[in-house]
């Protein structure tokens, strides 16, 4: 994924020691290169020890964080000292990026509490953050309201501030694909493209005939067979299956893919049930899995928002993201389920081998032979953040669920795409679904990156969130 950068505005307060604020200085940008962000910083002699406290110098930063937008994905404010929360409130306010911003204090000592060391930066935050509120700039805070530039606590707020920023870069401006339109049984996976637009995030559509013919006409030989190589280094192929069911499987990955990237679309949903298979004679399943491994998310049943679902979970993490059914229960156990698809899970979501073949549901009315192209095994055992986005067509706003469980490697006796699912206090998150008019789609990741999607989602773009390990 792209290098984040930071645009940084280190303060300063001129009854306190500046040699802190050139000091922060100095140590912050050495600490941002090292774990590999970029930095956008006024030369040290533009301002008065490099850093902001008069309009003056606002109008420095400002002016330099504008010419940059188009780079800068987030600004770092950090107190060395007290600061002036004016200077520093004015250079976010005129530069006017609309970026993710994290303030930072440093800590006092209590060995350096005489007047060429004391900070107060404990107190100066206060006063930034609340003139921010006060303008109703949003911004992030330090777990620890003050803490040392090179303490580890720090860098996992970088690190973390990082991901938001990804967040927010990739779903503003982002285009959603819609291939096909939605299947008349799936009222469920309705949304409102409006509500999507307010946030910035756009739905580009395509009629699924024209994938259809395009891979029907698909001339390229060399490509055709690159691409039936891939499949086959991909995954295991069921025995039996055709060679001319492989190479309809990889003509219309070509069609698809060509499609997205013409497009310069950001994840995709596709009319999966039951067109593709009458149609053109293959599922989308293993299109849509190669495309989530490679990073361009792609859900079933022209589910948009589950599409974006998958795709704010893969800008969190940087791990691919699988698109699921909440199916069944575990037998007794409450805080269980089991979680199944076809199934377009992407590769890494498997713990070895597994089996790429007919639709078994489809298969059996279809033919199988229309039908290759489902992912079959189950999901290897680890952590996991599970999220759905809706839109709430009703209140007029765009809503989510989320929170973290784990996969298990308890065995299941089924067909398709397996995850056994353990969600602590399930029966509530359940509870709240069914009341709030939630959809039986949800998109999961291997990580755990429900704070993230807090905060890029709800305190960012202000959507209407529920979540659940926090709440529970």
């Amino acid at each position: 994924m792209e290098k984040i950068t930071f645009g940084v505005v280190v303060g300063t307060r001129g009854f306190f020691p500046s040699a802190l604020a050139v000091e922060g200085r100095k140590q912050l940008i050495e600490k941002l290169e090292k774990m590999g962000f970029g930095v956008i910083i006024a030369p040290e002699g533009a301002t008065p020890h490099g850093a902001v406290e008069t309009s003056a110098d606002a109008l420095v930063y400002s002016h330099l964080f504008h010419d940059k937008k188009d780079i800068i994905d987030g600004i770092i404010v950090s107190l060395p000292n007290f600061g002036d929360e004016l200077g520093i409130v004015e250079t976010i306010e005129k530069a006017a990026l609309n970026v993710p911003v994290l303030v930072h204090a440093s800590d006092d000592r209590l060995a350096e509490l005489d007047i060429p060391r004391r900070r107060d930066s404990f107190c100066g935050k206060l006063s930034v953050c609340n003139n921010f509120y006060q303008r109703g700039i949003k911004f992030t805070n330090t777990t620890l309201h003050t803490c040392l530039i090179e303490s580890e606590s720090f860098s996992a707020d970088l690190e973390r501030f990082s991901k938001v920023c990804r967040v927010i870069r990739g779903l503003r401006g982002s285009r959603i694909a819609a291939i096909g339109q939605r299947p008349n049984p799936f009222n469920t996976v309705r949304y409102s493209e409006k509500l999507l637009q307010d946030s910035g995030i756009t739905v580009v559509t395509v009629d699924l005939s024209e994938i259809i013919f395009a891979a029907i006409e698909m001339g390229d030989k060399g490509s055709i067979k690159d691409k039936i190589r891939d499949i086959k280094e991909y995954g295991a192929i069921e025995k039996g299956i055709p060679e001319d069911n492989v190479e309809k499987s990889a003509k219309l990955s070509l069609a698809v893919e060509k499609w997205i990237n013409d497009n310069n679309v950001d994840a995709s949903a596709i009319q999966c049930w039951d067109s593709i298979q009458k149609n053109y004679g293959c599922a989308t399943c293993l299109t849509m899995s190669m495309m989530g491994e490679a990073g361009k998310p792609s859900a079933c049943e022209t589910d948009v928002m589950g599409a974006l679902s998958m795709y704010a979970l893969f800008l969190a993490s940087g791990e691919p993201s699988g698109f699921l059914d909440w199916n069944n229960n575990f037998d007794d156990d409450r805080d269980m389920c089991i979680n199944i698809h076809c199934s377009n899970y992407p590769k890494s979501f498997f713990g070895g081998d597994f089996e790429i073949g007919a639709l078994d549901i489809l298969g059996e009315s279809l033919g199988k032979n229309r039908c290759f192209g489902g992912l079959k095994g189950q999901v290897k055992a680890g952590p996991m953040t599970y999220l759905r986005i809706s839109t709430d067509d009703k209140k007029g706003k765009i809503k989510a669920y989320f929170g973290e469980g784990e996969f298990t490697d308890d065995p299941v006796n089924t067909v398709g795409g397996i995850a056994v699912c353990r969600v602590p206090n399930l029966q509530v998150l359940l509870d709240y679904m069914c009341k709030n008019g939630f959809e039986h789609h949800v998109a999961m990741n291997k990580a755990n990156i429900a704070g993230v999607l807090e905060e890029a989602l709800g305190n960012y773009l202000n959507w209407d969130l529920y979540y659940h390990n926090k709440t529970c």
